[in-house]
C-alpha cells in the first residue's frame, strides 16, 4: 500500500518514522539511522513529510524535497496536542503525522541556504557581542576590587584599563597586571570579530 503521509521525528543519530496511507492506516513505523534517512525516502513515492521545526529541519526539508516529497515544518507547540501517550520518539512521529494533515494547520517556511547563512552570521555576532559585554563587566569588577573605577562605555574600556594600570603600577602585583592585559586583549579580539561579522552581514545585504 502506498504511503501518503510520513511523520519524521528528527534526532542526532536515530530518526523515528511513522507513515500512513490515505485512509490513515499505519504502513510503516520504524527507526532509521541518520545515514539511512535519505536512502529510505528516495525509495518512497512522492508523499507529504511532516517534521517539527528545529535547527536542523531546514536542511532535512531541502534534502527531502529533492526526491519530490512535499515537506511541511510544524512548530513544536502545534504538535504537542496530538501526542497520545508519554513523550517518546515514536509518539512524536505519530503526532507529527497526524498534525500535518489537520486542516488550517500553520506551517513554518523552509529556509534556503542563504537565509540560514545570514541567520548564522547574526547569531554568531550576537554571541560575540554578549561575550564582549560580559568580559567588559568582569574587567570592571576586577579593577574595582583594587579601587580602580572606570567611566561607563565599552569602546575605550581597554585603553582606560591599561592607562589605569600604568598609573597604579607600583601598587599592583605583576600577575594581576598581566591578567588585566590578557583580558583586554581578548576584549579587543572579540570586538574585532564582531565587527568583521557585521561587515559580512552588510556585504550580503
Amino acid at each position: 500500500m502506498k504511503i501518503a503521509t510520513v511523520g519524521l521525528d528528527l534526532a542526532k543519530t536515530l530518526f523515528q518514522v511513522h507513515g500512513v496511507d490515505l485512509q490513515g492506516h499505519v504502513i510503516v513505523r520504524k527507526q532509521l539511522r541518520r545515514v539511512d534517512v535519505l536512502p529510505f525516502f528516495a525509495k518512497l513515492g512522492p508523499c507529504v513529510v511532516g517534521m517539527q521545526a528545529c535547527g536542523s529541519s531546514p536542511y532535512w526539508g531541502r534534502e527531502l524535497t529533492k526526491p519530490g516529497h512535499s515537506v511541511c515544518l510544524i512548530a513544536p507547540q502545534f504538535v504537542r496536542p496530538y501526542v497520545k501517550s508519554n513523550k517518546t520518539d515514536a509518539a512524536d512521529a505519530e503526532a507529527i503525522c497526524e498534525a500535518v494533515n489537520r486542516p488550517h494547520m500553520r506551517f513554518v517556511p523552509i529556509k534556503t541556504q542563504a537565509q540560514q547563512t545570514m541567520l548564522s552570521l547574526h547569531r554568531a555576532r550576537a554571541g560575540l557581542v554578549k561575550s564582549r559585554t560580559a568580559l567588559a563587566s568582569q574587567i570592571r569588577g576586577l579593577l574595582s576590587e583594587f579601587g580602580i573605577v572606570l567611566p561607563q562605555g565599552i569602546r575605550l574600556l581597554g585603553q582606560r584599563a591599561i592607562e589605569a594600570l600604568s598609573n597604579r603600577e607600583p601598587e599592583l602585583c605583576e600577575p594581576f597586571r598581566a591578567l588585566i592585559q590578557m583580558l583586554v586583549e581578548h576584549l579587543r579580539e572579540l570586538g574585532n570579530k564582531a565587527a568583521e561579522l557585521e561587515g559580512r552581514i552588510r556585504a550580503m545585504h
